[in-house]
């Protein structure tokens, strides 16, 4: 049986919070219309988000601590910050690929908000799935703890192999499917999937963006997820760090694209993360890393990566209002 420390109403109520949340930056996206995002908003949403998630968690340690006790309750906290901390930074490595995935279909600043939101509602669902199936699967099979800390590792060191290599959109394999298969406009529509051409339906390259978007998402929740499984066993923390990394991420794109190649050096600190957690489930049965620890380590490597990216990079584009070069492909 799952063990997990959200009730029922916990659960609702953190599922009523999730469809708010969407149905209001749905309709204030549908207000605004298509537009340019431009960096103050995209802080103004980052910041909400990261308040919300540390709201989220001051609540849960009151209510935690008032009915199983303040270790237990200070010890679930840290997890959710820890699982929230990794989450989020390995979302970072999401928004690398869709700036890649944007820049390549030269899709419109105005037109990129949209194919965003669409991906993370995409990304929730997907997640909830895998999540508790993840948990279900943890809890009946113990020595799954050891396939996914192996996996960690191993996906750790060939994310630090690959750091500094740019992806290959135009042999991307899902890409290949698409042309092959679906008839595409060359052209966009505004925000349309679908658009007519001499008589003839085509599918516009804003639909082939989101396809290879929400791809994307499920390559890196098979990463992510093990990740964070390696931290807590218990699905609803599990979610719902997962959830608020990712509801954070189209307001964190939009904040960091500009800045993308001034943060070259995180995936080496992504990479190592990801060697440290897939260390920790391996050795669960031997020795079990304190969460503070884990915590600390966690965000040192992240920290580190960050400053010393942005000390390498200084004096470069990217940060002073120069874009960033133009990547392999863009504009076809």
């Amino acid at each position: 049986m799952v063990e997990t420390i959200g009730t029922p109403i916990m659960w609702a109520g953190f599922g009523l919070f999730v469809v708010v949340a969407i149905a209001i930056d749905l309709l204030v996206m549908e207000r605004q219309g298509a537009h340019k995002v431009t960096m103050k908003e995209a802080l103004s949403w980052s910041l909400l988000w990261f308040s919300l998630a540390f709201v989220f968690v001051g609540i849960l340690w009151w209510y935690l601590d008032g009915a199983q006790g303040r270790e237990v309750a200070n010890t679930v906290s840290m997890q959710f910050i820890t699982g929230y901390l990794v989450e989020k930074s390995l979302s970072v490595d999401n928004i690398f690929v869709f700036l890649m995935i944007f820049s390549y279909f030269a899709v419109p600043a105005e037109y990129q908000k949209r194919a965003l939101i669409i991906g993370i509602i995409g990304a929730i669902v997907l997640r909830t799935v895998l999540i508790l199936a993840g948990a279900w699967l943890l809890a009946t099979f113990h020595w799954l703890l050891y396939v996914f800390g192996a996996f960690l590792v191993i996906t750790g060191v060939k994310m630090w192999i690959a750091a500094g290599q740019e992806p290959d959109i135009s042999s991307n394999p899902v890409l290949k499917f698409l042309r092959k298969r679906i008839r595409m406009s060359d052209h966009f529509d505004g925000e349309k999937m679908t658009t007519v051409v001499g008589g003839v339906k085509l599918f516009t390259p804003l639909f082939v963006v989101l396809i290879m978007i929400g791809v994307t998402d499920v390559i890196f929740a098979v990463d992510s997820i093990p990740a964070i499984f390696a931290i807590t066993s218990d699905p609803f923390i599990v979610l719902t760090a997962n959830i608020f990394a990712i509801l954070g991420l189209r307001a964190l794109y939009f904040l960091l694209a500009d800045l993308a190649d001034r943060f070259h050096l995180l995936a080496y600190g992504l990479a190592l993360v990801l060697v440290f957690i897939g260390s920790k489930m391996l050795l669960i049965d031997v020795y079990k890393i304190p969460i503070g620890y884990a915590l600390l380590v966690t965000g040192a490597l992240i920290a580190g990566s960050i400053v010393a990216s942005l000390w390498t990079s200084r004096g470069k584009g990217g940060g002073d209002g120069t874009p960033p070069p133009a990547l392999p492909g863009a504009g076809a």
